[in-house]
């Protein structure tokens, strides 16, 4: 019992942060989105997909969370100068101060579109906002239909979900109507979209949804349908 005020102290601490964030991103004008999967799932793949997608249409910052190196930040400047790498020293998420710290180091009001790539993990990340206008949660077919029924909170959640990898689904063992019917079963709402940063394959509609989110609205939370 002597733990709960603690954890209940950190989370409160955590969202005055994060509420900070909001503000300061929307005085920039600045949309932002968590990117929220599991180790390999893809993120990074589609990050530089989308960079390179968006490029001269949103100018994009992204903050890039992981436990250590520099891999995922070197991969991305390739395509953009504004990128923060977090590492969390073996955290397994991101926290609101520390997404701060990476909007410190980027040109925040030359910005349209803040990405937040978080800690590959499905569990931890959810527990805490850092800030974002809407959270996406990505899953790829290599992990198995069944992974949305294993992690239940990142679904709930989620404004959006991805379906990674899609081009790998002829060589995987993965039933896309059972992968939906469990998303179904917790959120009759949801949108799903499969992809593939390898393929090229339903990137326009994701794109499209980061072109659109938001707009208007000064990046707060907003539940969008594809």
């Amino acid at each position: 019992m002597a733990e709960i005020p603690v954890v209940a102290k950190v989370l409160k601490l955590n969202d005055e942060l994060a509420a900070m964030n909001r503000l300061a991103l929307a005085d920039a004008g600045v949309r932002c989105v968590n990117l929220m999967g599991a180790p390999g799932c893809g993120k990074t793949a589609l990050l530089e997909a989308t960079l390179s997608a968006l490029a001269g249409k949103l100018m994009v910052g992204v903050v890039a969370g992981d436990i250590a190196t520099t891999r995922d930040a070197e991969r991305l400047i390739a395509h953009t100068p504004h990128v923060t790498q977090i590492n969390t020293g073996g955290s397994c998420h991101l926290e609101a101060h520390q997404v701060r710290q990476g909007m410190d180091h980027l040109p925040l009001t030359d910005l349209d579109l803040l990405i937040i790539e978080n800690v590959g993990n499905l569990i931890c990340p959810v527990s805490f906002d850092l800030g974002e206008g809407a959270r996406v949660a990505m899953f790829s077919v290599t992990e198995g239909h069944d992974k949305p029924a294993k992690h239940p909170s990142v679904v709930l959640a989620a404004d959006l979900v991805i379906l990674g990898k899609i081009d790998l689904k002829p060589y995987v063992p993965f039933d896309e109507s059972i992968f939906r019917a469990y998303l179904a079963n917790m959120r009759d709402n949801l949108a799903v979209l499969p992809l593939s940063a390898t393929s090229g394959e339903g990137l326009s509609a994701w794109i499209s949804w980061l072109t659109d989110f938001g707009a208007g609205s000064s990046g707060f939370r907003v539940n969008l349908s594809i």
